[in-house]
C-alpha cells in the first residue's frame, strides 16, 4: 500500500482484513504487515484457488521515502491510494506508481481513489477525467473506494489476488500429470 499520509491506506486494509472501520486517525510508523487468505477463481484453473496475501502498509510520510524501495523490493503488486478530497494526493499517484515500478518493473498496481463517499458521482468522474491512467499499462484497475462504507474495497484486493494467480500461472512451469 503506497500513498501520501492520511489517505486511508490503513483503513482500507482494516476494512478488508478485519471488516472494521474507525474514525480515529493513527499514523502508521514504518511498516505494518497484515495477512488475509482469500479464495479466488483462476482463469487457468477450474476451481477456486486459495492465496495468502501479505499486505504491507507503508507510512506515507515523505521523510522516510529513502527506505521505501527496500520495502517494495520483491512485491508483485501495489495498491496506490489517494484521498479524493485532497487533490494533492491525487496528483502524487503517478509518483507512487513510478516509485513502485522502478523497483519492480514486472509488477502491477491498482489505484484506490479513497474516501469516495465524500464526493458526488460527478465530482468523482471529474477526478477520473483529469488523471489519465489509461496509458499506464502496469495499472490493472482503478476504483473509487471508501473504507468507511466498504465500497469497492473487496473488489480492489480480489482483483489483485486474481492478477497474482494469473501472472504466477503464466510464469510457473507446467506440471505434467501422470496418466
Amino acid at each position: 500500500m503506497l500513498g501520501d499520509f492520511s489517505v486511508g491506506k490503513t483503513s482500507l486494509i482494516r476494512r478488508f482484513v478485519e471488516r472494521q472501520f474507525s474514525d480515529n486517525y493513527l499514523s502508521t510508523v514504518g511498516v505494518k504487515i497484515s495477512k488475509k487468505t482469500v479464495q479466488v477463481q483462476s482463469l487457468a484453473k477450474e476451481n477456486a484457488v486459495s492465496i495468502q496475501m501479505l499486505i504491507w502498509d507503508l507510512e506515507g510520510n515523505t521523510k522516510f521515502k529513502a527506505v521505501t524501495p527496500t520495502y517494495l523490493r520483491g512485491a508483485s503488486s501495489a495498491v496506490i491510494v489517494a484521498d479524493v478530497s485532497r487533490q494533492v494526493t491525487v496528483d502524487h499517484i503517478l509518483d507512487h506508481v513510478q516509485s513502485f515500478l522502478s523497483v519492480n518493473p514486472q509488477g502491477f498496481a491498482s489505484v484506490a481513489f479513497n474516501k469516495a463517499d465524500l464526493l458526488t458521482e460527478e465530482q468523482l468522474r471529474d477526478i477520473f477525467k483529469r488523471l489519465s491512467l489509461d496509458e499506464q499499462r502496469r495499472i490493472i484497475a482503478t476504483y473509487p473506494t471508501s473504507a468507511k462504507t466498504g465500497t469497492n474495497v473487496d473488489k480492489l484486493f480480489y482483483k489483485l489476488a486474481c492478477k497474482m494467480i494469473e501472472s504466477t500461472s503464466l510464469t510457473s512451469p507446467k506440471r505434467e500429470t501422470p496418466p
